[in-house]
């Protein structure tokens, strides 16, 4: 729907862009021109999906001439490049993002309104692109977005996985999952490179010659690149996401041996091809399966011939003239390791340069180290990457010598420090030796990289004081922190325009890529104008998405009530048991007192579970079993409401995030390296309840922890109790509220034709609860007391949302990307923009 009134219109022209006439034309020429040509459509025929794809194809035709001149640009200036290894990129819709940074929305919505149709109805056919399960995944995206704002010459290499994030229905109460077939009416914002393609080998054997080692009689699969552009905020940067997928070379299988089956052998094309078929949905936990060892080194195989040869060909590459020199190669490069994923782009960096390159053996290993840097996510244990050496031995036979070159030679250094320490060489080796010997590719990655990052600084702190302790006391100069951030153009921008303009209209537009400027806001705390604008935005996205939840969901909430929002990755850790105590806890209030006054909730929880984590899945479960009880009981009526955000993916995190009053952030200290959700809630006026962990800290620090509701245990009081032996017995034994709501759990009150169906999540939390869920119940109800207190003042409520607003710019990307091109890349971003392609070059 587009805004009535022509003030509503002017507010928004500032942030959305200008529609000027000729523009408005422009688009609506190229749309009928793309519905004609492209999808050989006419206007009887076309259905909203051929109207989607006519206004991608036209808003992509903005961006090719831009994308074309910053590649020309680079090549021209060579500058240093930034590679950005991840195997997730959870990039979600590309639509509107692309408008927003193109400045192109008011423009489209104007034609597309002139053509009969609405702009959203048309933005909600299109697929989230998602690559990716959760913050690591979303981090990548929102890194590419600031790397391109800042003019940096980056890119972001990955896997072009066929299904990526399984959908999630709700089956009963149950999570069911469904194949994620995003690509099925293709994508119009990737373009196949089949003249890059790359071979990528595996298996065969190592032949120590003369000449030097050779690799061979191994399995080739090829790699093909797909490019999509990342656009940086009205600067005519146009950078590039290549995403490789697995083709089976043409004689694949249909050597010697098998000349007899023919069909056999084609058939079999698809054991090459599956590489690339799926991502695997885990978070924060490590599979050791060969199919996912081989998509890590199918992405680095692919990538690192790339990058060489992007070097190779780079005008100032070398002054040699077969270009054999590689002295020059880390201040033309930089490669970025977004978690141990990308790990094998040490080994394989070394096996090209010494065996292929015939560069000395240590010359290659200091380029290698100056080279790479390598990002930690994460200090669960079950998380980290330990791959066992009889699948590398198989399948990567030079990768495994290599390693374990290395690795004598880090283990001699090492000794040669600490003589007669034999524990610490085991603590330090790379190779954890056992039953089943192992590569902890941790270890991998901090001894072959000259920078090592936590992603905020509590973390970093446990990073260098427990998890790589050893590592750091031996080279305390390569530890950093950098604090993650969120791109303000898609999670403020982009999804609440209406929050955006408020804000342009007092401080002006310069936020928009430098958010720390919203500290002008801090001007306003007291401004009765401002504050009765930035609650009636809340109210309208509220309103908004009440609607949205209805159409879609045929649930009925009450948009007066607070939206209380827990949205990530359901895992243990981050203790959505403990949110559903709660709210257990507040329906045996009201049911014990169904007259007294109580501040109506609607307590929303959403997010995937991995398929094959039993306890996650059980508390889907639990969430959807104690909102058919609540929300049909008669006595509770409007106060509260349990709902189950179906399907939790970044298009839903868009609508959920600027409707949503309290944001949950209730990790066990310690245990959540950094969170980003927490961020987008801060920036989108919503007020947050928490644990000293990841980001909260700093959020605190920010705001001041008297403006977020902060609770529970330090991470502290967490290495205190585990010390003392945590027993949940005596928690459930002195707090009558929390023996009340395990005593309903466990009886069945929530599963009555099923008593025992949470039997194991009592147990778990009784017997074996690693995130002691019942040490922090009793602050937790408490805190939950504070927020209704608070909620019953609006006017006191949202002179807290403005602190909290006003404080949000440390949260950027940008600012995390300024820090990383300073400090680890050595590169200084641009703020000058590239000349458009309308323009003549300098």
């Amino acid at each position: 729907a587009r805004p009535g009134s022509g003030a509503d219109r002017r507010k928004q022209i500032s942030v959305r862009g200008i529609a000027g006439l000729g523009d408005v034309a422009e688009v609506r020429k190229s749309f009928n021109r793309h519905l004609h040509f492209t999808l050989v459509k006419d206007r009887n025929v076309a259905t909203p999906r051929d109207y989607y794809f006519a206004l991608a194809h036209t808003v992509r035709d903005h961006l090719v001439g831009r994308w074309i001149r910053t590649q020309q640009h680079y090549y021209e200036r060579d500058p240093k490049r930034i590679y950005y290894l991840s195997l997730e990129f959870y990039m979600g819709r590309t639509l509107q993002n692309t408008m927003v940074n193109l400045g192109l929305q008011n423009a489209c919505d104007e034609a597309i309104y002139q053509l009969g149709l609405d702009l959203e109805e048309l933005e909600e056919i299109e697929e989230d692109a998602g690559l990716g399960n959760g913050g690591l995944g979303r981090l990548a995206a929102c890194f590419l977005d600031s790397m391109a704002t800042l003019g940096l010459a980056a890119y972001g290499y990955g896997i072009r996985y066929e299904f990526g994030i399984f959908n999630q229905k709700i089956i009963d109460g149950w999570q069911v999952e469904e194949a994620d077939d995003w690509l099925r009416y293709g994508n119009p914002w990737e373009k196949a490179r089949p003249e890059y393609m790359l071979p990528v080998h595996f298996y065969g054997r190592v032949e120590h010659t003369p000449e030097g080692v050779k690799w061979i009689d191994t399995q080739i699969v090829l790699a093909m690149p797909y490019d999509t552009p990342v656009p940086g905020y009205k600067n005519n940067t146009v950078n590039t996401m290549r995403l490789w997928s697995a083709k089976a070379p043409n004689d694949f299988n249909l050597q010697e041996f098998n000349m007899g089956d023919y069909i056999e052998a084609v058939l079999d094309r698809n054991l090459a091809e599956n590489i690339s078929r799926v991502l695997y949905p885990n978070d924060n936990f490590f599979e050791g399966k060969e199919l996912r060892l081989k998509q890590e080194y199918f992405v680095v195989a692919a990538t690192l011939q790339d990058i060489i040869r992007r070097f190779k060909s780079s005008k100032f590459g070398c002054r040699d003239p077969v270009r054999t020199c590689f002295e020059t190669f880390p201040d033309k490069v930089a490669i970025q390791l977004n978690d141990t994923h990308p790990a094998l782009s040490i080994p394989e960096l070394m096996r090209i340069l010494v065996d292929v390159e015939k560069v000395d053996w240590d010359k290659a290993w200091e380029i290698t180290k100056r080279t790479c840097a390598y990002t930690n996510h994460t200090v669960l244990p079950e998380a980290l990457e330990r791959w066992p050496v009889s699948m590398f031995e198989k399948l990567l036979p030079r990768h495994l010598e290599i390693i374990y070159a290395l690795n004598q030679m880090h283990l001699d250094h090492v000794a040669a420090l600490y003589p007669g320490d034999i524990d610490r060489l085991r603590r330090m080796s790379v190779i954890e030796e056992g039953d089943c010997k192992r590569i902890n590719m941790a270890h991998l990655c901090v001894i072959g990289s000259h920078a090592v990052n936590g992603v905020a600084r509590i973390h970093s702190d446990i990073v260098k004081n427990s998890v790589f302790k050893d590592f750091y006391e031996l080279e305390p100069e390569k530890f950093q922190n950098k604090t993650n951030g969120i791109t303000p153009r898609r999670w403020l921008l982009l999804c609440n325009p209406g929050l955006a303009d408020i804000i342009a209209e007092k401080i002006g537009e310069g936020f928009i890529t430098d958010l720390s400027q919203l500290k002008k806001l801090l001007d306003f705390i007291d401004n009765e104008a401002f504050i009765r604008d930035v609650a009636k935005v809340k109210q309208e996205n509220k309103l908004k998405f009440a609607a949205y939840l209805e159409e879609q969901y045929k649930v009925k909430i009450n948009p007066m009530s607070m939206f209380d929002v827990q949205v990530k990755r359901i895992h243990e850790y981050k203790r959505q048991l403990l949110n559903c105590l709660h709210a257990i806890t507040l329906y045996n209030r009201i049911r014990c007192n169904p007259s007294k006054s109580f501040v109506p909730r609607t307590i929303m929880i959403g997010g995937k579970a991995a398929p094959g984590y039993h306890m996650a899945k059980m508390i889907i479960k639990l969430i959807t079993s104690i909102g058919e009880v609540i929300n049909n009981d008669p006595y509770v009526g409007d106060k509260l409401k349990v709902i189950f955000l179906e399907n939790y993916r970044v298009s839903l995190a868009e609508k959920v995030i600027p409707a949503a009053d309290l944001s949950q952030q209730i990790s066990t200290a310690g245990t959540e390296a950094s969170g980003t959700g927490n961020m987008k809630f801060m920036v989108n006026g919503a007020l947050t309840i928490g644990t000293m962990d990841g980001a909260n800290v700093e959020m605190a620090e920010e705001a001041g922890e008297e403006n977020l509701f902060i609770f529970g245990m330090r991470v502290e009081d967490v290495e205190a109790l585990d010390q003392k032996g945590y027993n949940a017995r005596e928690y459930y034994e002195s707090l009558p509220e929390l023996r009340q709501a395990i005593d309903q759990i466990s009886s069945g009150f929530f599963s009555p034709r099923d008593p025992g169906c949470f039997r194991d999540v009592v147990n778990m939390l009784m017997y074996h609860d690693r995130f002691k869920v019942f040490a922090d119940y009793e602050a937790y109800i408490k805190c939950q007391g504070q927020v209704d207190q608070l909620f019953m003042d609006p006017r006191e409520w949202t002179r807290k949302v403005i602190r909290n607003i006003a404080c949000s710019g440390k949260f950027s990307s940008d600012r995390t990307i300024t820090e990383y091109a300073r400090e680890i890349w050595g590169v200084e971003p641009s703020a000058t923009a590239i000349p458009p392609p309308n323009l003549p070059r300098n």
